[in-house]
């Protein structure tokens, strides 16, 4: 049993820690930026899956980073995807006034911790 706990662990997939991901999202009326900070999503799945949106009529642009750029209006940390077990800290860039929907939906439909940067 001990000879193949370490082959059960290689076969884990790899947590990405310092990586996060830019998407900007344009289209009619509609200029969105955020910030994904990646804390417990394996690594495939978070450049393939959410750093990909797939959003209809609106023109996408991602880039990668190690940590989320500064000047966000606010941060919602240790947010919870839901019906997953992962986390993440997603950074809200752009209007400010936008924190009054977000900080809400952060702390109770992603259970983080809203902060203002």
């Amino acid at each position: 049993m001990r000879q193949l706990l370490p082959l059960a662990f290689a076969c884990l997939p790899l947590l990405a820690h310092g990586e996060a991901c830019v998407v900007h999202s344009q289209g009619a009326n509609l200029d969105v930026k955020v910030c994904q900070q990646n804390r417990s999503i394996p690594a495939t799945l978070f450049r393939d899956g959410f750093c990909q949106p797939q959003l209809k009529d609106q023109t996408v642009q991602v880039t990668y980073a190690d940590h989320c750029p500064s000047g966000a209006f606010g941060v919602c940390e240790n947010a919870q995807v839901q019906g997953m077990p992962y986390r993440q800290d997603i950074h809200y860039y752009g209007v400010p006034s936008d924190a009054r929907i977000l900080q809400p939906f952060c702390e109770t439909q992603s259970h983080g911790q809203w902060r203002k940067p």
